[in-house]
Formats: C-alpha cells, structure tokens, sequence
C-alpha cells in the first residue's frame, strides 16, 4: 500500500496578485499587459522549478484581474479561498495604492516583488507596501532585483528568481503543515527533553494538531490482526530477500535463538505497517471491519517512544522507523515518511521542515561525539588529512535513520539522497545492499529486535538543524551545513568499536567560517543544543532561515552566509547591522505565527 497523507489532503497553491495603478483614462490601460505578464512570468518560474512532495508541479493561481483597489483584492482574496492558497507573492511593475491592495490575510506568507523599472517605478509600491505591511503587523518579504529592466523584458533576473523561489519553498511548507498532525507513538523517553512535547508549540507556531496513542496499540493491532495479512505475507518475502541479517554481536549466553529472531522479524513488520497505518490509515482496515483504525491520525509526522518501557519487552522499533523514513520497502519506492526515534518532536519537526523543503528523505541522528585530530591519532596511530584535518562530529543512532542515507543513489557519478520520484530501482537496491540488519544490542534493548547498519559515503553537501525550547524564550533553531565524508577502513573500524558498530553511521564536517561557534569542529559540538539532531541531503540553510522567519522562531546558530539570508523587510527594522539580534526582536515582536 502506497499511501501517504496527501491521500487525503490537496497541496496548497501559490496565489499571484498582479497590482496596478488603478487610475483610468490611460494609465491603468497602459499597464495592464506588463502587470499580469508579470504574474504570468512568476507562475511559469515556480511550475517549472518547485514541485510538491508527490513530485506533481506547485500550481500557481493568478487573481482573475489586476487589482487596483480593494473591490478587486477583495475579490482575489475569495478565489484564493476557494482554491486552497497558502501564499501570497503580489507583482507589479508601477507605483499603486498600497493598503487599498494589499493582501489582509494574517496567516498566508506574503511576498511582494517590484520591478526595478523607470518608467512607473515597482520599487516605490513596493517600498510603500512594506511599510504599510509592517505597520499593521503582517511580516513581508520584499523582492526587487539588482539591476534595472527594460519596460518590455519578461525575464526574471537571478537574484529575484532566487528570493522567489526560496520564499516560495518556506510558504507552502508553513501551508502544508496547517492542521495535519503530529503523532507521539507512546510518551517520552529516558526524559529527553524534546519527547515531552510542546502541544502550545505545535498549535500556535505550527499550525499542527497533536495526536496520541499508547504503544499497547501495536500489540493489541499485532495480537487481534489489525493489518492487512496480504501485504504482511508480501512484506515478509521481501524482507526475507533484501534485509540480509548481520552479525549478532551479542554475548552468546544473550544471543536469541533462530526462531526467536524469526519471530521477531514477523513483529518488526507489522510494526512498520502498523505506525504507517496509525499515521495516514489503511482503507484494507475498513474492509476488515475496523472502520475507526482504518482512518488514521492525519499524521504528517510521527514519533515511537521505544526506549525503554517497550524497548525492555518487545522488539526495538529501528527497523520500522528506518523503513518509514526511507524512500522505499516491499511496495516499491514512494514518498518517506517522517518518524522520530525517541518520540523527540522537536528533532522531528526539524526533519519534516527539512523535508517539506526538499522532498528528500531525512536522517534522525545522535550528534554523539567530537573527534579532534589529536584525538583520531591517539587511538588509532593515524593522522587525518584533507577534509578530515579539522576533525569531526561522529553521526549515530541505533538504526532508525533513512536508508537513502548510505549514499548510494547517484547524481553525476556522486552520492546523493534524491527525491522518491527520482530513484531507480537499481538505487534502492543498491541501498538496501548496503544495509545490514544487525541483531539488537540486548544490553539496550532487551526485547530484542533488529538495528540497521551503514556507513553513508563521503562528499554529500548536508545541512544538520535542531530546533530547542528555551523558557521564556520560546523555539529557537540550530543550523550547520557541512558534509559527509569518509575514513580510511582501519580508522573507521577503530573508532566504530569504540561505540557500537551495530548501528547506521554518517561522519559529519560542517563549515567553518573562523568565528563564533564555526571558528572550529569543536565549537560546533560544543555549542549544539540537543542530543539529537536531523539532517538532510544539500546545503539548505538558507531555505531553513527563510521558513524559520515565517514561522517566527529566531535562528541562533548558522554558518550560512549573511548575504544569502532572506526575511521579512521589517526584520531590518530591529537592527540592520545586527541580523541574529534583529531575527530575536522580531520574531518576540511578532509573536508565533498562530499564536
């Protein structure tokens, strides 16, 4: 069964408001045809370069008339309503009357772009209407190009298409999460911090419901036969050829029998089947005669508690989360879903951020150690060189991240993590190749179960992100973009012993920029707010700071370039020479989004 939220939910669109000079007699007809080729222009960039996590296009909706008053916005804003708009980019080449126009919605993302033309100047409206935004309280993103155009020139310069683009990105993740669900599979764990979730978070930041059920539900679906058994029966040959079972690492006095472990991997897929029907249903269930199971929670993303109230007794929930994570399983290859080890929302919202940004599969990871050159020397008698002469962040959990992660897939010869609709056959094969399926450390799982087993190759651009919930602060978000890179087979070994070799492993340099907490690998370390941390495929981190200011919450740690920060125009308002301390006033002046 090939089913995903999406099943059930439209995507939003992309509303454009073509605005112009209302005045009659000459002027308004004289504008008319630049305005909405405007429009018309835009729509074309975002269809053709932006597509939604199904790999189907983003539609755009264009106001059926240039809007030269309020009579016409008002009218823009009822067809937007209708056909399901969750942001708003307004265009225009001319100066028009900026609150009579302006789009009043307070929850959709608004963008202005204004041609940076002579004739009827773009960027006086354009000036006017942020003003006018900022005043009444609605955080805007102004786009104006660089260079200034011909009256008669249909391009959109680099620069705008950029800030289009990416604004486009971070509004229509803030639309896709509006009233979809996060559900918490069980309650927190080991008292991690972002497992006691913040249900004030979800609703007044996200826009997100929360859902709830205990993990007695994956017993009582595997005990009475709450599944589909077709897909159970076809899901068990394929695991039987493609999950190759590897070394039991185990004390042999702790070491299952071979029907215990048979038995287990019976368990491990049903439970795989049973999150993934928790989270967006099973229409099988209804067929069945369990019509309420058959509904699901409208789950956009998920967490599994585990550890350790489950974890003691049953099998560990690794092979479910790794196989919902990644792009494929015996159904063929499909859109990953988001679950969280741990029930770590908060490491979890940072991997459907990341994955309403880029469609891509993410990694659920423990940021679990710094490995200083001095240190790799000591140990195992080698120097580290090249990339790896700074040092790096060791990325480990027990066997929950997405298989997409070893880096197998491939981008002009290069390892990459592409989205669902991208990868062949012979990729995901070749993932699954690589991935071996060790039994479970019983000294941390005693219920046994199955861990995955990877090394991720090296040179994949990769950006790591971790949201935080300070008191009285609120959310704030951690970014690194670096890249995945790789150890000589002997250092690899030594330093994999040393942890637990039975589980996923990705070796992490992020970017250093000389100062701050990237002035080395150790002050990235040092300063990471979490245990945890979710990571993508590219360097995203601008992407991940535009859709941050949407959604109010304050970057406090980056290496992306500060000419590549995008945010609402007011954000200059609370101190231009100041971008992280402005990004902290605005967003507690703003408040949350929905909040």
């Amino acid at each position: 069964m090939n089913r995903s939220i999406w099943s059930d939910n439209a995507f939003p669109k992309v509303g454009i408001r073509p605005v112009i000079d209302g005045r009659r007699r000459g002027v308004r007809e004289s504008l008319e045809a630049q305005t909405m080729n405007m429009a018309r222009s835009a729509a074309k960039l975002i269809s053709e370069n932006l597509k939604y996590p199904d790999g189907s296009p983003v539609q755009c909706v264009i106001s059926d008339t240039n809007i030269g008053g309020c009579a016409e916005a008002a009218a823009c804003e009822a067809k937007f309503r209708k056909e399901n708009v969750g942001a708003s980019l307004t265009v225009t080449p001319c100066w028009c009357y900026g609150t009579e126009t302006m789009d009043a919605d307070p929850l959709t993302p608004k963008a202005v772009w204004g041609f940076n033309g002579t004739e009827r100047p773009g960027a006086v409206y354009l000036a006017a209407m942020l003003a006018g935004y900022a005043q009444k309280g609605f955080p805007t993103y102004g786009i104006y190009g660089r260079e200034v155009q011909d009256r008669t020139d249909t391009t959109i310069p680099a620069d705008v298409r950029e800030k289009l683009l990416r604004f486009v990105k971070g509004g229509l993740a803030t639309a896709m999460m509006r009233g979809k669900s996060y559900l918490s599979v069980g309650t927190s764990s080991m008292g991690i911090a972002g497992s006691f979730v913040d249900v004030n978070f979800f609703q007044d930041y996200l826009g997100m419901r929360n859902e709830n059920v205990d993990m007695c539900e994956i017993e009582r679906r595997v005990s009475e036969g709450i599944y589909d058994a077709a897909e159970f029966e076809k899901a068990m040959a394929w695991t039987k050829k493609y999950c190759a079972e590897g070394k039991d690492l185990n004390k042999r006095s702790l070491q299952k029998s071979r029907a215990a472990k048979d038995a287990d991997w019976q368990y491990v897929v049903k439970m795989a089947m049973i999150v993934r029907d928790l989270m967006v249903g099973n229409p099988v269930l209804a067929q069945m005669g369990f019509g309420e199971e058959a509904l699901g929670r409208n789950a956009l993303a998920a967490g599994f508690q585990g550890q350790r109230q489950w974890t003691d007794h049953w099998p560990n929930g690794d092979f479910a989360e790794a196989m919902l994570n990644s792009s494929f399983d015996w159904n063929g290859i499909r859109s990953p879903y988001i679950v969280a080890t741990e029930n770590d929302s908060l490491n979890g919202v940072c991997m459907l951020l990341m994955y309403l940004l880029t469609s891509r599969a993410q990694i659920f990871a423990d940021v679990r150690t710094y490995w200083s050159p001095e240190s790799v020397k000591r140990v195992t008698g080698k120097r580290v060189t090249g990339v790896n002469a700074n040092g790096f962040i060791h990325l480990l959990n027990s066997g929950a991240a997405t298989l997409d992660a070893c880096g197998r897939q491939r981008e002009k010869g290069k390892p990459t993590m592409k989205p669902f609709w991208e990868i062949s056959q012979r990729e995901a094969d070749a993932c699954l190749k690589a991935t071996s399926w060790e039994p479970a450390d019983v000294e941390y799982f005693r219920g046994g179960g199955f861990s995955s087993s990877f090394v991720s190759e090296g040179g994949m651009p990769m950006t790591m992100t971790r949201i935080g919930m300070v008191k009285g602060q609120g959310p704030v978000l951690q970014i690194a973009e670096g890249w995945s890179t790789e150890l000589p087979a002997d250092v690899h070994k030594t330093l994999m012993d040393r942890t637990n070799p039975t589980w996923p492993c990705t070796w992490f340099v992020p970017r250093l920029t000389g100062h701050g907490a990237f002035r080395d690998v150790y002050s990235v370390m040092n300063n990471w707010i979490a245990n945890h941390g979710a990571i993508s495929y590219g360097h995203i981190g601008a992407d991940l700071i535009t859709l941050a200011s949407m959604l109010r919450i304050p970057v406090a740690m980056s290496n992306v370039p500060e000419e590549d920060l995008f945010r609402p125009h007011a954000w200059g308002m609370f101190g231009v020479d100041d971008p992280i301390g402005a990004d902290y006033r605005a967003c507690k002046n703003f408040g949350p989004l929905y909040g």
